[in-house]
């Protein structure tokens, strides 16, 4: 049986067991989230993962970070090491994005040292390999070849794939003729519509979905519906095409669950500020409470070199309404391949955002953490405030940068520091417990 059908039989697993102690929640909670969809935990057959998580309803907000190589910068050694970045910020998941050449050994090399989630999308090997190898056109691909990558990644150990199923001629049609100021930016996005328009014929994750289901089925792949018609500026965003998108995705996911596959949406993108809560509310109707993955949103479009920071306004808006998962951002979006140090960037800024948000749901032991750092901050406590920071390698930096002050406060406000202040004008206190 499948991890899905299972937690619907009430079949309590180890995996189950193990999850629910890490997530923090009952195996009984756990299971009847899976069991209607509203969590999911992605783990292959074929994939050891350190710890089992699960993303989803009453669970904290989860972070997801990119990485993978480029046509112009290829190979795995620079991978691995924004894996070990990713990992060492704390991302939950990973997914590889890479095109290029080696795509195999890429994908295998990370997956070897991944001990989290790995997640991928499988029609960016399929588009390299025939248009790059084998000198072809997107239109020569063919529907076997699409299904044997992604049973091949799924062979292989691919925790999550990314998959446009949604995308379908109909609602290609709705974006043709509202005119959109930036029409498609998703690269799956586009690979699949210039397949569609080359061969006048529908999008094939969508008319072969009961095979694909099958495929990850079998090794246990959990589905990420993904967003090819995802907004790509402010001003495209909740449009016709979107929409009508996400309609499809609502369909799909109850035919995917009714398969015993679990899955997860993938949501925008570009967003002003007041129309992130509206999404997610449509999101979680039209898809029946599945877990919601989005990509930022990004709510100005005028930050390059900053859209980690645009990211995280949006995620945590987005999270604070609801959304489950957040995909980081790094400074690097829409400029170049991110580096290693905008990997941390991106996971950071993130995990600040799902953290913001866990606190506004109410997440258990959230508040705790800020807490126990005012306590620290209010006993001058360097070392506690800098053991519980997202980040303390640079708390430490900075730290250590305003050394040159030698008293037990700060470097900017010296011997002036109001807590110092305070205490010397009302007297002795006792520090809260």
């Amino acid at each position: 049986m499948s991890i899905r059908e299972d937690a619907i039989n009430g079949n309590k697993t180890p995996l189950f067991e193990s999850c629910a102690e890490n997530e923090g929640v009952t195996c009984a909670q756990l299971m009847e989230g899976v069991a209607t969809g509203v969590i999911a935990i992605p783990k292959n057959n074929h994939h050891d993962v350190e710890k089992i998580m699960a993303v989803g309803k009453g669970l904290s907000t989860k972070v997801n970070a990119n990485i993978g190589a480029s046509r112009d910068l290829p190979g795995l050694q620079q991978e691995l090491e924004k894996l070990c970045v990713s990992l060492r910020a704390g991302a939950d998941t990973v997914m590889d994005l890479s095109m290029g050449k080696d795509l195999n050994e890429i994908r295998r090399g990370i997956l070897e040292k991944c001990p989290v989630p790995l997640g991928t999308v499988p029609v960016y090997q399929t588009v390299a390999e025939v248009v790059e190898e084998q000198g072809q056109n997107i239109g020569d691909i063919t529907v076997d070849q699409l299904l044997k990558n992604i049973e091949q990644q799924a062979l292989d150990g691919v925790d999550f794939m990314t998959l446009h199923c949604g995308l379908t001629r109909d609602s290609l049609t709705r974006v043709k003729n509202h005119q959109r100021l930036m029409g498609v930016v998703s690269r799956g996005g586009s690979f699949t519509i210039e397949w569609m328009t080359a061969n006048n014929m529908e999008n094939p994750f969508y008319e072969y979905y009961d095979d694909l289901l099958a495929i990850l089925k079998e090794h246990e792949v959990t589905i990420s519906l993904g967003d090819g018609l995802r907004p790509g500026c402010l001003a495209d965003a909740t449009d016709r095409g979107q929409v009508q998108e996400l309609i499809h995705l609502g369909e799909l996911t109850q035919r995917a669950w009714d398969a015993g596959v679990q899955v997860i949406v993938e949501g925008p993108g570009h967003m002003p500020m007041d129309q992130i809560q509206a999404n997610i509310l449509l999101q979680k109707r039209l898809c029946h409470g599945a877990p919601f993955y989005v990509l930022g949103p990004l709510v100005t479009d005028i930050a390059p070199g900053y859209d980690h920071i645009t990211g995280a306004i949006g995620g945590a808006i987005a999270a604070a309404a609801g959304a489950d998962y957040l995909c980081y951002v790094t400074p690097a979006e829409h400029l170049k391949l991110p580096n290693p140090h905008d990997v941390r960037d991106g996971v950071i800024a993130s995990r600040i955002a799902a953290h913001a948000a866990d606190i506004v749901k109410g997440f258990p032991g959230a508040l705790d953490k800020d807490n126990a750092m005012a306590k620290c901050r209010n006993r001058l406590d360097w070392k506690g405030q800098i053991d519980l920071s997202l980040d303390p390698d640079k708390a430490r930096q900075f730290r250590e940068e305003g050394s040159s002050y030698t008293g037990d406060a700060c470097s900017m406000c010296g011997a002036y520091c109001a807590i110092k202040v305070y205490k010397k004008a009302t007297g002795p206190e006792r520090d809260s417990e």
